[in-house]
């Protein structure tokens, strides 16, 4: 009977296996990389200005004030909803990592009691399994969760139209994902996926849920346009780091400095606000599970390290060594950096070309090769005898592998000895960091085991990142930073003999050092340090290690996430434009490209000729006056054309313009159905089927046109082009030449207005001479 299941198994596993594709399938493929990697051409832009046409002019013209407060509210609520749900998923994710580790490492221990050998067999497979269950979701269900999420991310909130990345799939591959790559105890977090995961449950509650899967509501479909749809995806990004690190005020600085490109004071309180529920319900289910209701999940399932009982006070020579630890994470980091780009490159290029198969043998021989080192490397090293005992402390020595605490005895022969190298080794990140920053435990760990961990776990961090699993980069990072802290802790106890010194302290400052040498943040992460080790005594070392590690770091490279998205193809805007541009016009930006216009009335058979003819997004619209000067009247989105086109409701059969303005007709179309899905590619010129009849049609644009782009003269300096291009969030700029005239000056009191009366709803300009300042005359 036992064989027979044994044969079905097997069978079953043949078929399963079978079944995995041999070459590339979608658009993203394991690692995040987008399959235009070599041809930025391929990438869109999203539609961040609002298209001012005759048809979003109808439908707020028929909106009040009634409306305006509703809008408010639901947005209000969908902070509220974003919140909720990336706190539960981030509960969820953390007690099932904390159970599968924990029912890991105890059943490991209660093997190895008989056998070391076998117990090593059980610990291999069980982490192999869950390493697997990782890759193989991600391989063939949701390409698009490898990675961190955070360069798809920041590209998305800059502007770039990325497919995959914020689909229900993607949402559900990055949670059961999360917890098979970190349950498997592989070299990296889940804060960054957590990230990713906001970001998902943000936009699926902004378009009313996925309609592929069914799940969607129509009353939720009140945010179409690309920018509502940035606002609530900066909201789940604020939210997924203040899951991950229980820390809200540091969400909201994260979505501030690390992932947008545009911010203002509205978004800043629903950010605030959404970081503020999350915090809420992590609170609340934490309480929920000391009561014994989560299994193994304990007070080592959140990251907080509080550490407020260690070293209250510092001296001035102790800024020495302080400092060299900023130097040690800026080298340290940059290195970092520069690795996972050659390896990832190396990926990208050679290894994940060959398949499915091979990115998850990959992810499954790094899950052993990790097991092995976690696992072995502590047999070779030797117990030390525990430390004296104090009646007022909580710290017990020895303690069990995989239990909360420090001192862990593991492959000690006596009973009052413990393995400082398994105490961090075999053990879950978040608690190995909870020893490493813990008080009152001078000597506990060695430096030789120390910088043992810190070779072997820099290198696994290096070789696992990239994988076809998803990866957040904090913890590991956060793991390695306090390693060689601590190192420079024991040193600088030895020096200075001074007793009120906490190695614990300098693995903190380590931890910030590193993250801030590789990630190259600043104020966001400060603050995060600071809340999750509850010690704001500690906060002007911390600020002193970020600027020496962010400063050494830039000398050599730039962040994390800006190499990682420049790997994958995303064309990120960064704050500062290159200095090149100072010597360049908007003229020479243009270069020598042909300028594609459409006249207002034009003919259905040259529209689709056009569309199918180039890849553009936007055409400029020309009119001519009765003088028989042309006019640029406007800009016509691709994605307008294609709606108009597949709905023909716009189609006539005169050449002539149907009004003067375009608005004497009725608008036949809301302003919502020219909205594009979400990580979509939306509709295609191919998908359209046009009879005979229907390219001898004609159609009028004025209507559907923006009719107020915005222009730039060509000899503007390329630098203030790309501060206006990015700060406004465009899409397109119309380059144009010197005006031949000006008829007006807008200043500063032009902008001011005032109600007339309390009870008034008409609001009037305080002077009275308003006109338009960019209105040109196109020669």
């Amino acid at each position: 009977m036992l064989s027979n299941h044994f044969q079905n198994g097997m069978e079953t596993a043949r078929l399963v296996w079978s079944r995995l594709p041999h070459s590339e399938e979608g658009e993203l493929d394991g690692v995040g990389l987008l399959s235009t990697t070599d041809n930025r051409n391929g990438v869109e832009s999203l539609d961040y200005v609002v298209i001012e046409n005759y048809a979003y002019r109808e439908e707020q013209a028929q909106r009040g004030k009634l409306y305006v407060g509703y809008n408010v509210g639901v947005k209000w609520f969908f902070a509220l909803l974003i919140g909720v749900g990336t706190g539960l998923a981030a509960v969820f994710i953390n007690i099932s990592v904390e159970n599968f580790a924990g029912w890991k490492f105890s059943l490991t221990f209660n093997i190895i009691q008989k056998s070391y050998l076998a117990g090593f067999l059980i610990y291999i497979l069980i982490n192999l399994a869950l390493v697997f269950s990782s890759a193989y979701i991600i391989t063939q269900f949701a390409p698009a969760a490898a990675g961190s999420g955070i360069p798809e991310i920041k590209g998305y909130l800059n502007g770039i139209d990325i497919p995959g990345i914020l689909l229900f799939r993607t949402l559900i591959g990055k949670i059961f994902g999360s917890i098979g790559s970190v349950g498997g105890g592989l070299a990296l977090g889940k804060e960054g996926p957590l990230v990713h995961i906001g970001a998902c449950i943000a936009s699926l509650l902004g378009q009313g849920g996925s309609t592929k899967y069914h799940l969607s509501s129509r009353w939720l479909q009140g945010f179409k346009s690309d920018r509502d749809r940035r606002d609530l995806v900066t909201c789940g990004c604020a939210a997924g780091v203040a899951a991950a690190f229980r820390a809200p005020v540091g969400g909201v600085l994260f979505a501030l400095e690390e992932v947008t490109s545009w911010w203002r004071s509205q978004l800043m309180w629903r950010v605030f606000f959404t970081s503020a529920i999350v915090a809420i319900v992590v609170r609340t289910a934490m309480g929920w599970c000391k009561s014994g209701n989560c299994g193994h999940f304990g007070s080592g399932g959140f990251i907080i390290w509080d550490i407020s009982g260690g070293q209250e006070d510092y001296s001035f020579e102790e800024l020495l060594p302080m400092a060299v630890i900023g130097v040690i994470g800026g080298l340290l980091g940059a290195l970092f950096n520069q690795l996972t780009n050659y390896v990832t490159r190396w990926r990208r290029n050679y290894l994940h070309k060959k398949g499915n198969r091979v990115k998850i043998y990959e992810a499954c021989l790094i899950s052993v090769i990790t097991s092995v080192i976690s696992f072995g490397l502590p047999l070779l090293r030797k117990c030390s005898p525990c430390p004296d005992s104090d009646p007022h402390s909580e710290i017990e020595c020895p303690r069990a592998p995989g239990m909360y605490g420090n001192y862990v005895n593991f492959y000690c022969t006596k009973d009052k000895e413990y393995n400082d190298l398994a105490t961090i080794f075999f053990n879950t990140q978040d608690d190995a960091i909870r020893n490493l920053f813990s008080a009152k435990t001078i000597h506990e760990f060695s430096a030789q085991s120390l910088l043992t961990f810190l070779v072997m776990f820099y290198t696994l961090a290096v070789v696992t990142f990239g994988t076809a699993v998803p990866a957040g980069q904090f913890v590991p990072g956060i793991m390695i930073g306090s390693t060689y802290g601590r190192l420079v802790g024991i040193f600088t106890v030895n020096h200075y003999k001074k007793l009120n010194i906490e190695e614990g302290t300098y693995a903190l400052l380590g931890a910030a050092s590193f993250l801030g040498g590789s990630m190259r943040m600043t104020v966001s992460l400060c603050v995060i340090m600071v809340e999750i080790t509850n010690n704001l005594k500690l906060l002007p070392l911390i600020m002193l290690v970020l600027l020496i590690s962010k400063a050494v770091g830039d000398a050599f490279n730039e962040g994390l996430y800006e190499e990682q998205a420049r790997l994958r193809g995303i064309p990120l805007l960064e704050s500062r434009p290159k200095y090149e541009m100072r010597k360049m016009t908007a003229r020479e930006a243009c270069g020598n490209q042909k300028v594609l216009s459409l006249p207002r009335v034009v003919k259905v058979a040259d529209v689709v000729s056009i569309l199918r003819s180039n890849k553009h997004n936007g055409f400029p619209v020309i009119d001519h006056t009765r003088n028989g000067e042309t006019l640029v009247i406007g800009l016509m989105l691709r994605s307008h054309l294609l709606v108009l086109l597949q709905s023909k409701i716009d189609f006539q059969h005169s050449p002539l313009p149907c009004g003067p303005k375009g608005g004497s007709r009725a608008i036949r179309h809301n302003f919502s159905e020219f909205a594009k899905p979400v990580s979509s590619k939306g509709i295609s010129i191919n998908d359209i089927h046009l009879s005979s009849d229907d390219l001898e049609m004609y159609i009028d644009l004025a209507p559907f046109l923006n009719p107020s782009p915005y222009v730039v003269p060509e000899d503007m300096s390329l630098t203030k082009v790309y501060n206006l291009f990015r700060q406004l969030g465009l899409r397109h700029i119309f380059v144009v030449p010197r005006a031949s005239r000006v008829i007006g000056v807008i200043t500063r009191k032009d902008l001011l207005i005032e109600e007339e009366s309390e009870d008034s709803a008409t609001v009037e300009l305080q002077s009275t001479n308003v006109r338009s300042l960019c209105c040109f005359t196109f020669v």
